[in-house]
């Protein structure tokens, strides 16, 4: 017979939670701005103003987000908790095994909200713009880089994020010699941004024939994506924009014209690819937008003298500045160096399971 006092205990639990989540976010008040913000839309002359319009339909999609997604978390633990009751009452097996089954897929879904309600950033709600480099390794470094980006697109896949690589850079024998791709979905930026930084591999190499341990590293630049309703100002004088042929790992996307661009910002040293689009325009437009963000980045960091200042946690792929490291040999183990959370299955980790260590960071955020 299924524990029905343990699971109405959980879901009793998760109403709690829940209520502490509507109380520190003030559902009610957000409410009331949707519905003032719903109704703007619906006054004479709003879609007139194309700037403006895109920024009120942004904050409605977040609020939305919010505020949906409560009630309809409030209402399923209400519904289970009735049905889990009259189970008990009528000692029905069959619902006690759907209220068991129920109360656990409600117990992910609260938790999930609750890493959400911790996206406060003013561009956490946005697309993410990822850049792997491999430290200095060859080979090794460059494999390590490669694994990373197969370990992001999973974590992605899961969390039903669509993945659009930008740029590729083959590596010599294995691996890649940098990647750029956006990742595209609702706080996409929000929940990767805790990524950013050096990330140690140790393990023995499948490159070395005599077996032996190897230390690899590879450094992740998170940048979020610039929409149009914020303003960067670019001189086009301070630009260069350089033309080539686009080619992909295995020789894939490879065109005979020139249609991927290279664009540097003269006065940073700021340089930026994209090759994913089939034409020079696209591709270029792609291109400026991954700039507008590497140039914000900049632009809040202003009170640094040097570019070289602004790598932060990314200023040396080395020892000693890692924020993870991924442990496959003498022992198997993840640890994040600025939350000392970790876990014994890296194979786990590497299929893109890292939600937990994402959690752990934004909390100790708070």
């Amino acid at each position: 017979m299924i524990d029905l006092d343990e699971d109405l205990k959980l879901l009793t639990n998760q109403k709690n939670k829940l209520n502490d989540l509507g109380n520190s976010l003030d559902i009610c008040k957000l409410e009331l701005q949707l519905q003032y913000l719903e109704s703007q839309t619906m006054e004479e002359g709003f879609w007139n103003d194309n700037k403006k319009s895109k920024k009120v339909l942004a904050n409605i999609k977040h609020l939305k987000f919010k505020c949906n997604t409560y009630r309809e978390l409030e209402k399923k633990v209400s519904e289970c908790i009735e049905l889990g009751e009259l189970a008990k009452i009528e000692n029905d097996e069959e619902i006690a095994i759907e209220v068991e089954k129920d109360s656990k897929k409600i117990q992910k879904e609260v938790e999930k909200f609750e890493l959400a309600t911790l996206l406060s950033g003013k561009y956490d709600a946005n697309n993410a713009i990822v850049t792997i480099h491999p430290g200095a390794g060859g080979t090794e470094s460059q494999d390590w880089a490669e694994m990373l980006y197969r370990m992001y697109s999973r974590w992605a896949n899961k969390n039903e994020y669509e993945v659009k690589e930008l740029d590729y850079l083959e590596g010599d024998e294995a691996g890649l010699k940098s990647v750029t791709f956006e990742v595209i979905g609702d706080n996409a930026y929000g929940y990767l941004k805790c990524e950013k930084g050096v990330h140690r591999l140790v393990r023995i190499s499948p490159f070395d024939s005599g077996g032996r341990r190897h230390t690899s590293f590879a450094s992740i630049e998170i940048l979020p994506e610039i929409t149009d309703d914020i303003e960067i100002d670019i001189n086009p004088d301070d630009l260069r924009v350089d033309t080539y042929r686009a080619s992909g790992a295995g020789g894939q996307h490879i065109n005979k014209t020139s249609s991927a661009v290279r664009i540097t910002h003269i006065p940073t040293n700021t340089v930026v690819a994209c090759q994913s689009e089939r034409s020079q325009i696209q591709n270029r437009e792609t291109a400026m937008r991954m700039l507008k963000s590497k140039l914000l980045d900049l632009k809040e960091k202003e009170q640094k003298e040097k570019i070289e200042d602004l790598k932060g946690e990314q200023k040396d792929i080395a020892w000693g500045s890692q924020i993870r490291s991924y442990v496959f040999c003498p022992y198997t183990m993840v640890k994040d160096h600025r939350t000392n959370y970790e876990v014994g299955n890296v194979e786990s980790v590497m299929d893109g399971n890292i939600d937990d260590f994402i959690e752990a960071y934004l909390k100790k955020k708070l």
